[in-house]
């Protein structure tokens, strides 16, 4: 299920976009995602207390934690597939301290399509195509990392 040169291409010319504001593009994400399933918010101890759209954004603690997830999600995407290393420590990290299951990783990937559909409209279909494909790519090599360590998320 790898990208062709010309997607990964697509999904690199869009995070390039994402870099030019990471905070903005991760606190955005991260409001969209608790907005579309609360229920993940229950994995943030520290933005509970956060309970209108109008406290997220001005959350500088969630404006600063939607950097490090883009961070690090860019750093795997820039592997093209590649991210073994990459993913080893995220996937221990989210199996074993922070217990995010799987289907939490697919709402935030849903999240970053929407997200990225409405602040860039050269988004394209053949780009969100391109991104969704490297989302899931990312989400079974977690999922696969996931029942490596015996975690059932």
């Amino acid at each position: 299920m790898g990208l062709s040169d010309g997607e990964w291409q697509l999904v690199m010319n869009i995070w390039g976009k994402v870099e030019a504001d990471i905070p903005g593009h991760g606190r955005d994400i991260l409001i969209r995602l608790f907005k579309d399933h609360p229920e993940t918010l229950d994995k943030f101890a520290k933005f509970k207390n956060l309970k209108s759209e109008d406290e997220m954004k001005g959350s500088e603690d969630l404006k600063k934690h939607g950097a490090t997830v883009l961070t690090a999600l860019g750093g795997i995407l820039k592997k093209k597939g590649q991210h073994a290393a990459e993913l080893q420590p995220l996937a221990q990290s989210h199996a074993n301290k922070h217990k995010i299951p799987v289907k939490y990783l697919e709402f935030i990937s849903d999240a970053i399509v929407q997200v990225l559909q409405s602040k860039h409209s050269d988004f394209g279909a053949d780009a969100q195509g391109a991104m969704k494909k490297a989302l899931e790519l990312f989400r079974n090599d977690m999922a696969a990392k996931y029942k490596e360590l015996g975690f059932q998320g």
